[in-house]
């Protein structure tokens, strides 16, 4: 950081420290940040990346170890073989938690600052940030039981006394809200005797005290050295459950919202090409107040409706709930966009579709999801009860049945696939659903976790086996995957910003017209979600569309003629269809 600090930067980060804490303590805290980040001044570079985003931008998530060879260091043969398969179609590599953990597949960090040594270290990181911009997970509300900040806690180390949160266990917490089945509190025997401590997720994962400014400072550490070790994006982990405060929900508190803004402010003094995206799966209107007022909290936030709702589109042959729920998606001021995704590491969250579909069509794809070998997880109620949380299957088993001939497979999963692509925003793609990996039901067993099914780790050797069988199923949804990548990142009307509406044209089509910033590319997106056949007629000039022929497809390349603006075309079963104009 080479300018200077302004008094403009100074207030700001008062105001939050003196709603966060009180101005006492606040006047303390911006001292010491100032000189937190005086001492990152020279680590890190302010102009390192471009600021903005553009229709160029593809996140691939995964996990650092997800492609083994015997030999050799994980990252390394993680970033040889996205060389290998994904460098014109990927800008950004999401790499889930590559720290020192403990449990929970990443998301319970021993140390923020290490990479974890069986999967190599940060030479490995630097390496693939050449090729690649990252995305770094900050696991920030919540710490290993093996990491030294909980070890010092137990053995009465002064520094670490007031870093985790005690609770008499008699203590009415009914009232917070529960994303797990498992206990709030978790009792640890300490050098002050029994105590016990808030614990969100599992006894594993201690929560972080953000009432002590002292957590705070620590973490403003970890995330500026995320920075200066390549991060461009910084997914906050589960950060709607940061700040507590008993007799209230534990959810979405001001506070929280508050420390977010916070970081925000310190990445655009520090590190203004740095984005912030937040993790929180609830229902929408939730999720989207991570934006703040649009230029001070998150620059994404996780489409988390978007999973559920195309699943039921494809499970029902029927768009029209992802159609009005789409139709009355927000317009985000510029440098705000949605982080569109289908699958992830985690499962299709239920509580994201509450709302908007039934609950017989919840339902439904609970059944369905069971049926094709996966599972339902569920999560506590305040009076005890259960509702499902989460559907724990892939997402490639969740769209298509085992029983279709492979034609069809390819088709319905590259529909459901395109959907993503073609909506405003950025998507997020998971590196099994770009190789169409079915269920790990034996990891499932072997760890007695529902999520494992969705984060078994490929064997190199197998998948480039059938990488290069062009007669594979894996082989084909990954080259008409990766082709429809290339043509959306060519096309300025994908932009994450570029204007949208959605088009209510047939129950079984998914319709949407993008256009440019500049207003002078359009791309009408059409998905059939059915297994039928559909003729659609479209007066264009009801859409101030003015084309005077002919209108191309850029998926088939198939020129289409116009009568007088009148669009005629047939949508064979699970067909993609993007017409420029």
């Amino acid at each position: 950081m080479t300018k200077p600090i302004t008094n403009t930067f100074i207030e700001k980060i008062m105001k939050k420290l003196t709603f966060i804490y009180d101005e006492q303590r606040a006047e303390i805290v911006a001292d010491r940040l100032l000189e937190i980040l005086q001492d990152y001044s020279t680590k890190i570079e302010p102009t390192a990346g471009s600021e903005e985003l553009s229709e160029q931008d593809v996140v691939l998530i995964t996990y650092g170890d997800q492609i083994k060879e015997a030999g050799k260091k994980d990252l390394a043969v993680l970033h040889d073989f996205l060389k290998k398969y994904f460098y014109d179609s990927i800008s950004t590599v999401h790499i889930l938690p590559f720290f020192p953990y403990s449990s929970d597949d990443g998301f319970s960090v021993i140390d923020y600052t290490k990479v974890d040594p069986e999967i190599g270290d940060w030479v490995d990181i630097e390496k693939l940030d050449r090729n690649f911009d990252l995305m770094f997970d900050a696991v920030i509300n919540h710490i290993s039981a093996r990491s030294n900040w909980f070890q010092g806690y137990l053995t009465g180390e002064e520094k670490y006394q007031n870093f985790f949160i005690e609770v008499d266990s008699d203590q009415d917490l009914s009232g917070v809200t529960r994303p797990r089945t498992k206990p709030l509190l978790t009792p640890f025997e300490t050098s002050e005797g029994l105590k016990h401590l808030w614990t969100t997720f599992s006894p594993d994962q201690l929560d972080l005290n953000y009432q002590n400014e002292e957590v705070l400072l620590e973490i403003v550490k970890v995330l500026l050295c995320y920075v200066e070790k390549g991060a461009r994006i910084i997914r906050l982990d589960a950060i709607a459950y940061l700040w507590k405060e008993i007799g209230t929900s534990c959810i979405h508190l001001p506070e929280t919202h508050q420390v977010i803004q916070l970081f925000r402010d310190i990445f655009e003094e520090a590190a203004p090409y740095v984005k912030i995206i937040t993790e929180t799966n609830v229902p929408h209107q939730e999720n989207i107040s991570y934006f703040g007022d649009g230029t001070n909290e998150a620059h994404l936030v996780y489409q988390f409706s978007l999973p559920p709702l195309v699943m039921h589109s494809f499970a029902t042959g029927n768009a029209e709930k992802l159609t009005d729920w789409a139709a009355g998606l927000e317009n985000l001021p510029a440098g705000n966009a949605y982080f569109n995704f289908l699958a992830s590491h985690d499962g299709i969250g239920v509580r994201p579709a509450e709302g908007i579909l039934t609950g017989e069509e919840i339902t439904n794809l609970l059944e369905l999801v069971e049926k094709r070998g996966g599972h339902v997880s569920y999560k506590t109620n305040s009076d005890g009860s259960k509702d499902p949380y989460e559907l724990n299957i892939t997402y490639f088993d969740a769209i298509i049945d085992q029983r279709e001939a492979d034609e069809v497979k390819l088709a319905k999963f590259i529909s459901s696939q395109s959907i993503l692509l073609s909506l405003a925003g950025v998507p997020g793609i998971y590196m099994h659903s770009l190789l169409s990996s079915q269920n790990y039901s034996k990891g499932v067993e072997e760890t007695g976790k529902y999520r494992t099914i969705n984060r078994e780790k490929l064997q190199r050797e197998e998948i480039e086996k059938k990488l290069t069988d062009q007669a594979s199923l894996t082989a084909r949804i990954y080259q008409r995957y990766t082709e429809l990548i290339q043509i959306r990142r060519n096309e300025k009307a994908f932009h994450p910003s570029a204007g949208q509406e959605v088009l209510s044209l047939d129950q079984k089509i998914f319709a949407l017209l993008r256009t440019s910033l500049d207003q002078q590319e359009r791309v009408l997106a059409l998905h059939n979600v059915a297994a039928e056949t559909v003729n659609l007629s479209i007066d264009l000039s009801k859409y101030n569309i003015d084309q005077s022929s002919s209108v191309r497809d850029i998926v088939s390349g198939e020129v289409i003629l116009l009568n007088d603006q009148q669009l005629k075309i047939e949508l064979k079963p699970y067909q993609v269809s993007w017409l420029k104009f």
